[in-house]
């Protein structure tokens, strides 16, 4: 019997994530992905319309926890500055501790989802910017901050951290993570000094 539909999507995305690591994207078949799912290759189906769009939806799945860890960072009572250095550093670390089991794959599959991806991304980044721009106007009118536009400065955070994501680092560099993270740590202390009030 197959489980009720959230968790049938949920161990799709599950067995998907362990295969795509363990075998790559062009190695990985729907139907092996069914099989480590427990389910019946026809429920696949009923959830997603391919291979790519069960690969794009466990980045989807990723980037929800990313923003919802943001979120909770963001409702914290703290000053701002040390919400959003956290966030910062949070969009970057969770990411990368989500890719971690891909190994050698991580290539493979994104040139394998790569345009799609790519407008995907512009959503995802949409959201984290509008997170974080909740903590900067906060700031602002707690007098902690200085931002003239905290729209555009939510969006200059994101970009400068995005050169520290998965999709932007090499295999090597995403076995070492530690140093991935202080310079997320470095690039979230530049950013505020130049917006701390």
């Amino acid at each position: 019997m197959d489980p009720p539909q959230g968790d049938a999507r949920d161990a799709i995305l599950d067995a998907a994530e362990g295969l795509l690591g363990r075998f790559g994207y062009s190695k990985t078949t729907v139907e092996e992905i069914a099989r480590e799912a427990g389910i019946g290759k026809g429920t696949i189906y009923l959830h997603f319309d391919s291979k790519k769009e069960v690969a794009l939806a466990t980045v989807d799945r990723l980037v929800r926890r990313v923003v919802g860890r943001l979120e909770e960072i963001a409702g914290a009572e703290r000053p701002a500055v040390e919400r959003l250095r956290e966030m910062l550093v949070a969009r970057v670390v969770l990411r990368l501790r989500g890719v971690r089991h891909y190994a050698g794959r991580i290539d493979e599959l994104l040139r394998a989802i790569r345009p799609e991806l790519l407008a995907r991304r512009a959503r995802h980044f949409e959201r984290e910017a509008r997170v974080l721009r909740t903590v900067l106007d906060e700031g602002v009118e707690r007098g902690e901050l200085r931002v003239d536009d905290a729209a555009a400065v939510a969006a200059a955070m994101v970009a400068a951290t995005n050169s520290l994501l998965p999709y932007d680092l090499s295999v090597e560099q995403l076995h070492r993570q530690k140093p991935i993270e202080r310079q997320a740590e470095r690039i979230a202390d530049l950013l505020l000094r130049g917006i701390e009030a």
